[in-house]
């Protein structure tokens, strides 16, 4: 088999990555073996504010621009709804916390989505009296539903293989590298936290940070946007909600705990004034970077070996943009952004 390149990984990173090589005509093989969870397990909220201290996202116009048109076309392409454009509403819990918010929209990168206006709350099921702040072109994407027909219509086309990727078997050469029974030209690792055991890669500093999250059916508390305090709340329809993160450093399992179980139930009742039942709880470990930033480049000593990786969470917003830097600089020669660049810890 002679293709274009081996893609390592089926998550955000790896979809990303593949819908601009088919963007171009790029011919691929992906290698997924389902080890990596967070794709498949994140919240999938795109929000371009960072709610614990009203600061801007990293390029979050940029992002967002690249990003939904992607998800657009996925949602095309495969016949179901992926992005659901639901209001991000943020729990005062001070005068003081009220103030900041509008202190905030005016800083620089925060002006487009921050509404100024701020919100009654009027639903009884939630304890907010200092009111809730909104932010502006924000929602969900369902990262299971994506992941799952993302791999079905690769293997209809006979581009998935379903299996671990053996390192020690690649072979990389001046003009190509070769595993086993396929040449290719490039090789992208997007292996998220899977990353720990790739040879090549390992030694960058992508330190793993473990999130676990409940699915509750709650039918008093009729939320029709995500609320967040000290947790989140996510409506996924049918009154039932997904209720997250943690932060876990930890354990880098995706194994779940009781622990986590109780802190998101302490947290949860303490502005969520019914009765629910948890019905699921899912664990999965972000690809997490010391500088918050993705790790994005060119292997030090191979020149047709990549990374795609450390896209925390914030992978639904961050891996088109992410996508197109590394085909550019691949394809094109196009510098890739300092701050994402892997070769900032070489």
């Amino acid at each position: 088999m002679k293709v274009d390149y081996i893609i390592v990984g089926c998550g955000l990173a790896g979809i990303s990555f593949c819908e601009k090589l088919k963007a171009n005509n790029k011919s691929f093989v992906v290698f997924e073996d389902s080890s990596q969870q967070s794709s498949i397990v994140a919240g999938g909220l795109y929000n371009p504010v960072t709610l614990k201290r009203f600061t801007p996202v990293w390029k979050s116009e940029e992002q967002l621009k690249t990003a939904l048109p992607v998800y657009n076309q996925l949602e095309k392409d495969f016949g179901v709804d992926l992005d659901y454009k639901v209001p991000v509403r943020r729990r005062f819990t001070s005068l003081e916390e009220q103030n900041n918010w509008f202190e905030a929209s005016d800083k620089v990168g925060l002006k487009p989505f921050i509404n100024t206006t701020l919100i009654d709350n009027v639903n009884p099921n939630v304890d907010a009296q200092f009111k809730l702040g909104e932010v502006l072109s924000t929602g969900r994407l369902d990262t299971k539903l994506l992941v799952q027909n993302y791999k079905s219509d690769l293997l209809s086309k006979g581009c998935l293989i379903s299996q671990s990727f053996n390192h020690n078997s690649l072979v990389c050469k001046d003009n190509q590298v070769l595993y086993n029974d396929i040449e290719a030209k490039h090789i992208v690792f997007a292996e998220g936290f899977g990353i720990k055991q790739n040879p090549f890669f390992k030694a960058l500093p992508l330190g793993g940070t473990k999130g676990q999250l409940l699915t509750i059916h709650a039918p008093e508390l009729k939320l029709d946007y995500v609320l967040k305090s000290s947790v989140f709340v996510i409506p996924l329809g049918n009154d039932t909600y997904r209720v997250g993160s943690t932060y876990e450093q930890k354990d880098k399992t995706n194994t779940i705990t009781t622990e986590a179980r109780d802190m998101l139930l302490d947290k949860l009742k303490t502005f969520v004034k019914c009765d629910f039942k948890v019905l699921t709880q899912v664990a999965g470990v972000r690809p997490t970077v010391k500088d918050r930033k993705p790790l994005v480049g060119r292997h030090k000593d191979f020149k047709n070996m990549y990374l795609f990786n450390g896209l925390g969470s914030r992978g639904v917003m961050i891996a088109p943009y992410v996508a197109n830097q590394l085909y550019n600089f691949i394809e094109n020669n196009v510098a890739i952004d300092t701050e994402i660049d892997c070769s900032r810890f070489y």
